[in-house]
């Protein structure tokens, strides 16, 4: 038996275990050696190289080499402007497997699907045939990555927001999956919240295409503020991490220690659409509306997040620590 035709079926092994016992399905990254962790995160990029795709992929592959780079994380709308038509659509290649060449990049990609991926067949982005094409390719509606130190919880957003039912303005959206909104939402936060209470992590990352705090564009998602937050903040998560409005952004919660961080300028951004100067909150610590990406690198102590240009040039670090537990011998 070949390797490939091995790991598919430990895939759809895997994909029926999870049907079965209602749990996420869980990727394993091992940590390096000194015990870190260090990923890429990027959104909104799909437009086969242009509105300077190609350029930021080029800057995300000196990065990766610099931080010695595990895997990619990528928080939605990955192809434009509505996600893929089938498994065999060229978009795939032209958008993703010719653009991200860099040495450092041809690590796992782990992606989620944003509204545009739900106006074309979103089924397509979950299948097997694209990791056929491209083995980084890993999309799934919600998943773990256990990252030892570091548990990444990837969460299906779009489902969530009723006006893609109500106010489709025009667009179709591939609904196949989710034939009732409240039932597939409350199935997904019951199977969520199981993973987060079983998660002995060191840090929690939740990953969604759409914003709980954002000044951009599109805002704050309601849905999910009163729905998945809470769940957040009752489990101990760390950071929520998303794309959807076309910019980088870091606010910080008023009552929580969660950070929301937005990487969703991987191509397309919307400058000068937000005044920063007068749409400032109190919790806002960083904005920026060009393009450009995220790094994160975790330890056991300490967790470094960096924004980045479209140049490759820093815009904003943010460090903080956890006092480590030491027990008497």
């Amino acid at each position: 038996m070949n390797s490939r035709l091995s790991l598919l079926i430990l895939y759809i092994c895997a994909t029926l275990f999870v049907v079965s016992n209602g749990e996420l399905q869980r990727f394993i990254e091992p940590a390096k050696s000194d015990g870190s962790v260090s990923f890429l995160v990027i959104g909104d990029w799909g437009r086969r190289g242009s509105f300077n795709q190609s350029v930021v992929a080029y800057q995300m592959g000196g990065v990766g080499e610099k931080i010695g780079l595990d895997f990619v994380v990528s928080t939605g709308d990955n192809f434009y402007d509505n996600g893929l038509f089938s498994e065999h659509d060229p978009n795939f290649e032209q958008s993703f497997s010719n653009i991200y060449t860099a040495p450092s990049l041809q690590k796992q990609w782990y992606s989620v699907l944003g509204n545009h991926d739900y106006r074309g067949d979103a089924e397509a982005q979950l299948s097997s045939v694209l990791r056929e094409i491209d083995s980084r390719w890993i999309c799934l509606r919600s998943f773990v990555v256990d990252a030892e130190l570091v548990e990444m919880f990837f969460v299906d957003t779009t489902p969530f927001v009723k006006e893609y039912y109500t106010e489709a303005d025009g667009h179709t959206y591939d609904w196949r999956a989710v034939p009732s909104r409240n039932s597939y939402v409350k199935a997904l936060l019951r199977d969520l919240e199981v993973s987060l209470k079983s998660s002995k992590a060191r840090w929690k990352i939740v990953v969604g295409h759409h914003a709980m705090r954002s000044i951009g564009h599109h805002g704050d998602t309601k849905e999910l503020n009163e729905e998945l937050l809470p769940l957040l903040k009752e489990n101990g998560v760390d950071l929520y991490m998303n794309g959807h409005d076309h910019c980088l952004q870091h606010i910080s919660d008023e009552d929580s220690p969660i950070q929301f961080l937005t990487s969703g300028a991987g191509s397309k951004a919307w400058r000068g659409d937000i005044d920063p100067v007068t749409n400032n909150p109190k919790a806002l610590k960083f904005y920026y509306d060009g393009q450009g990406f995220m790094s994160a690198r975790f330890t056991h102590s300490d967790a470094e997040i960096v924004f980045y240009d479209v140049f490759g040039e820093v815009l904003h670090k943010w460090v903080t620590s956890k006092q480590l537990l030491h027990s008497s011998v």
